[in-house]
């Protein structure tokens, strides 16, 4: 049976997923056969698995630190939140159903045998297995039906490192705070303290590390200074989704209060004279170069929503200017004339879409989940020829099928030419945007298929990571430097070796600041 250790934090977004991924990260260079566990996820960030299983993002990150290929075990359990009070639920990788929080709250303990069946199935092929909690162990509200922090340790017998966020201020008192509010036999699991992301001389912190050890009696094992990586996150509280000053090249993706899958956006970070901006009110998009519409958990409330703060019509204006815009996923079915969800999927009702696309899409239950590979056709029009005949290797996740439909006569003006007509959008813009083949259920099968719309400067996929193939984001930003006059070029970035970098990058950095001959004690190494 595989050693096991568990990462726990005093809230969310103290860097549990980072730290888990760095250790995976770290061991995995010593030889060791390492892979990451989180029995519950909360988190609108997902993957998709080589056999079409759903887990959340941030263990398909610690998955590739490890080496491996993403497991639905690591992640048997993801919440995916449709509203304020209620989430999909999603176990072992397939949709369960919508439930309330209170309703979840009542029924999550039947799923530990599928827990347990998942976390054993990892431990007989690995030699240690790094396990994430979520949120705090300390909410002592919900501390009697827990699956995911103390509760699972106590289930597989894990000793737990606490980690503490000194960033926003009060690191001592949210590491005190925690073990006070836990029971002496939870208490007694918490094998080390970490603080993390520290910016500072650290003996000035020092007096305030020894008080702390001096009345708990647990080890301070590591001061984690703050880092800037580029790697994948999924939580929404990350400090990543910022907005800012628009840069040469200024690409502004919506921030929906639903917005899922916003990985797809990592790879036009850490660019020279590239702004990445989260924006939430019509009078940032400023003058963004591309606009950009993400996933969305729920389609239709994100719709009304961008009515309400005006950032419907000024995309749509946008858009009638000949201003680029991309719609992935959920951001694609709301570029078209309609959504409707009339099994109450995600809240009920039917929306009126931005009108930039001839379909509507109709939510329906069965939800697809799907790796794709594929390329971009040889015929892109305008703009978008810069990705012809390009790679691709992504992934589909969403519910709905979406259908053409004519457009809607007052749509119908004479001045714009470029709307084509439903024919034409058949022949040329629906079939003559990505090609790929898919691979399902275990077949190795060729699905050759057509996806995704262009339509003039609007651009729509299905298809999350469509920027991610090699050349595919630095041919799209030569192209808009091409068209504003720049003289900045941008060379290929191999996604695979630009993201081994940065867990080398963690896991030197874990090596350096963590007490790691009483880590390797700990794991009985």
């Amino acid at each position: 049976m595989a050693r096991v250790l568990m990462v726990q934090g005093t809230m969310s977004n103290v860097g549990k997923s980072l730290l888990v991924a760095g250790f995976c990260r770290l061991f995995a260079r010593r030889g060791y056969r390492v892979a990451p566990f989180k029995s519950q996820n909360m988190a609108l960030n997902s993957f998709v698995t080589r056999e079409g299983l759903e887990i959340g993002r941030a263990q398909a990150m610690q998955a590739q630190a490890c080496g491996i290929e993403p497991s639905v075990d690591m992640n048997p359990i993801l919440l995916k939140p449709t509203s304020d009070v209620g989430s999909q639920v999603i176990v072992s990788g397939k949709p369960l159903a919508n439930m309330r929080a209170r309703d979840y709250f009542q029924y999550k303990k039947t799923l530990v045998p599928r827990i347990m069946d998942a976390y054993r199935r990892l431990a007989a092929g690995h030699d240690i297995i790094f396990v994430e909690g979520a949120g705090s162990p300390a909410e002592i509200n919900l501390k009697a039906e827990d699956i995911v922090n103390m509760g699972l340790a106590q289930m597989i017998d894990a000793p737990v490192l606490l980690v503490g966020d000194i960033d926003p201020g009060g690191v001592f008192a949210q590491l005190y705070g925690t073990w006070a509010l836990l029971p002496s036999e939870e208490r007694r699991r918490i094998c080390g303290f970490v603080i993390n992301k520290f910016r500072g001389d650290q003996s000035l912190l020092d007096p305030g590390i020894a008080m702390l050890e001096e009345k708990v009696g647990i080890p301070v094992l590591g001061v984690i200074p703050y880092m800037d990586l580029i790697i994948d996150e999924e939580d929404s509280l990350s400090n990543r989704l910022r907005d800012g000053r628009p840069d040469a090249i200024d690409i502004a993706v919506i921030r929906l209060p639903h917005m899922s899958n916003f990985s797809d956006f990592t790879v036009f970070e850490g660019r020279e004279g590239v702004s990445l901006r989260y924006i939430r009110s019509a009078d940032r998009l400023c003058r963004a170069d591309l606009v950009i519409l993400p996933g969305s958990k729920n389609t239709t409330a994100d719709l009304e929503w961008m009515k309400e703060v005006g950032l419907a019509e000024e995309i749509r204006k946008f858009a009638e200017r000949g201003g680029l815009v991309a719609g992935i996923c959920g951001g694609y079915q709301m570029l078209g004339q309609r959504v409707s969800d009339p099994q109450g999927l995600e809240g009920g009702g039917s929306c009126k879409g931005l009108g930039l696309f001839p379909h509507e899409t109709l939510l329906e239950r069965n939800k697809e989940l799907t790796q794709v590979r594929g390329h971009f056709c040889d015929d892109l029009p305008g703009f978008w020829s810069c990705l012809c005949g390009r790679s691709l290797n992504g992934y589909e996740i969403h519910m709905g099928k979406t259908n053409l439909v004519d457009f809607p006569p007052e749509d119908r003006k004479k001045d714009r030419e470029d709307w084509v007509c439903l024919d034409q959008v058949q022949s040329t813009s629906l079939q003559g945007s990505i090609h790929g083949s898919t691979e399902k259920d275990d077949l190795m099968k060729d699905d050759l298929r057509t996806e995704g719309m262009i339509l003039g400067s609007v651009l729509g996929t299905y298809v999350h990571g469509i920027f991610d193939g090699t050349g595919n984001a630095e041919a799209l930003l030569n192209a808009i430097a091409e068209k504003k006059g720049l003289s900045q070029r941008y060379e290929p970035r191999e996604a695979a070796d630009f993201a081994g970098k940065q867990y080398d990058i963690l896991a030197d950095c874990l090596q350096d600041h963590m007490d790691m001959r009483q880590i390797e004690k700990i794991l009985n190494l």
